[in-house]
């Protein structure tokens, strides 16, 4: 699950997201195999079951967080943190997890574009994204198009700005012709009586 990290004053509800799994996972795999073995003889069916289902668990929530950290790269601060529960063989064994990720906008919408996507993309990274993911995702995928809104609008206003500038410098020119008219006719003139 993806946790937010940091956020933005003026960008409430972003800023680092968490994205979460609940799972399980063992401190040490040889002590899992040493414990597992010696152990599973003295513990009951329903706790050897148990063990397993929690192992499988602990393996899910590794594998659903390790997900977000492929993805995550340069967003990820920090690394995974997990809850732990221990198991009937007296094994630590992960059943819930996160990494925290910065989920704050660009500088611009252009920067913030490319962020957006990159954030939605890591917090949809596992195969079964957690309700958390989701609620990132959607958060970024807002983002992301809050910020082509913004660039559109600063597109429309560069265009209008452009234009202008070309009509009035487009009407200047043809004010200096106006003026310089007599000038012209003058040389104009001066060049027929040559020729």
């Amino acid at each position: 699950m993806i946790q937010s990290v940091a956020s933005s004053p003026t960008q409430a509800g972003f800023g680092a997201q968490s994205l979460k799994q609940t799972g399980a996972r063992s401190d040490s795999a040889s002590s899992l195999s040493i414990s597992s073995s010696a152990q599973s003889s003295q513990l009951t069916p329903e706790q050897q079951q148990q063990v397993q289902q929690l192992k499988e668990i602990d393996r899910k929530v590794h594998s659903h967080e390790q997900a977000h950290l492929a993805v995550g790269g340069d967003l990820v601060r920090g690394g995974a943190s997990f809850s732990y529960q221990t198991g009937p063989d007296n094994i630590r064994y992960a059943v819930g997890g996160e990494v925290s990720i910065d989920a704050s906008p660009g500088r611009t919408p252009k920067e913030t574009i490319p962020k957006a996507q990159h954030i939605r993309a890591t917090a949809l990274a596992p195969a079964e994204p957690s309700s958390q993911d989701r609620s990132v995702a959607a958060k970024a995928a807002r983002m992301e198009n809050d910020a082509r809104s913004e660039l559109a609008v600063q597109q429309r206003e560069e265009a209008a700005n452009s234009a202008a500038n070309s009509s009035r410098s487009g009407a200047g020119l043809y004010r200096k012709v106006e003026q310089s008219d007599a000038t012209t006719t003058q040389v104009g003139g001066l060049l027929n009586s040559f020729a």
